[in-house]
């Protein structure tokens, strides 16, 4: 983790009114400080436990990215990558890897992003040099704000929230699934961008999760704001949008194989779509004349359903659920599940008896169902 000069001022600019009233007076008592983070560790809290190490499977790395991905680099050139004042990147690409080059600072992409799965693979320098945080540091920040640390942390100690797979200073991974230095790495994670009202209030905050060499290090975490050093930071109000950013710690971490892919809004239906069906009233008579037990007459294994009355509506009993469903009229023989597309239609026979009914669910071919005795 280290701060540029834009993200320092940032900090002080933009500190978390969770934060500062988390300090009050009582009376004559002293000054005391709430810890300002749903897990209520404070940050960098070298009690706080460590996870569990385990060993990652091999798997392949250096995939091709798949045809719809933006990729970022492949091994080739930096095309994709600028500063953060927007000049030339200043790393080194060789041997198809994208080398941090010390001192240059942090490069992001031109582009910003939103809702994104990434794939990037990293690796720490081989022979490993000092210890701590000053062990292979660099870091991959989602939208320039939340960063997924990227450290050595085989077999190295460090605070919990710093290690390798961490949403650095906010949340552990779940596991250390480090490989040795010099081995490489990947990193796949789905980030949700935070969503915020029309007046810029945060609505929704951001969500990652985070795959660390195929094992599950972040599972759907809230970062609390933007990273920060020694402070909570709040989310910038309206801003859900932002480069992909790797951090320049003063170590040669080398990447390779960046790409990703935009990920879209789930739609809406829009009024004419959400088919909401107009329900009629029946006669309680009406309705228990349709009650009973109605049996398909093919299949291997047929379909039996039960059909009851429940106050002015009916309830239809599958033989593998354990508690039926209910079906609502939208005429005198058509009745439909609430919230899924499908439901009943029953026929009567010529003397008025109801003698079937046919069952559908989305887009399935009705199943004709005869009406047994029992």
């Amino acid at each position: 983790m280290f701060l540029s000069s834009r993200r320092l001022g940032r900090l002080f600019l933009g500190v978390s009114a969770v934060a500062a009233a988390s300090l009050s007076l009582a009376g004559d008592q002293a000054r005391v400080a709430s810890i300002p983070t749903p897990s209520g560790w404070r940050q960098h809290d070298v009690h706080r436990p460590k996870p569990t190490v385990v060993e990652p499977a091999e798997w392949s790395l250096a995939a091709p990215a798949p045809k719809d991905a933006v990729v970022l680099f492949d091994g080739r050139n930096l095309d994709a990558w600028q500063t953060e004042a927007g000049g030339p990147a200043g790393w080194t690409v060789a041997d198809g890897a994208l080398v941090v080059k010390p001192g240059t600072g942090a490069i992001r992409t031109k582009e910003s992003f939103g809702d994104v799965q990434i794939h990037l693979e990293w690796a720490s320098p081989n022979p490993p040099r000092g210890k701590g945080q000053d062990r292979g540091n660099s870091g991959l920040f989602l939208m320039g704000a939340f960063e997924l640390q990227v450290i050595d942390s085989y077999q190295a100690d460090t605070y919990a929230d710093g290690m390798a797979g961490a949403l650095y200073g906010q949340y552990p991974p779940l596991y250390n699934a480090t490989r040795p230095p010099g081995a490489w790495q990947a990193y796949d994670v789905a980030f949700r961008a935070p969503r915020f009202s029309p007046d810029g209030a945060l609505r929704e905050p951001a969500r990652v999760t985070a795959f660390l060499n195929g094992v599950l290090v972040q599972d759907n975490e809230a970062p609390v704001g933007g990273t920060s050093w020694l402070e909570a930071v709040a989310y910038e109000p309206g801003v859900s949008t932002g480069p992909i950013e790797l951090q320049d710690h003063s170590h040669p971490v080398k990447f390779r194989n960046i790409w990703l892919r935009k990920l879209p809004e789930r739609r809406l239906p829009t009024e004419a779509e959400r088919q909401e069906p107009k329900l009629i009233a029946l006669a309680p008579a009406d309705l228990d004349a349709l009650a009973g037990s109605y049996l398909e007459k093919q299949g291997e294994h047929p379909l039996k359903i039960v059909v009851t009355r429940q106050d002015d509506h009916l309830l239809m009993k599958l033989p593998f659920r354990a508690t039926p469903l209910r079906v609502v009229p939208v005429s005198p023989l058509h009745f439909v599940l609430p919230y899924t597309d499908g439901g009943l239609v029953f026929e009567k026979d010529a003397q008025g008896r109801p003698a079937s009914v046919e069952l559908t669910i989305g887009d399935g071919s009705p199943r004709p169902l005869q009406r047994v005795e029992e």
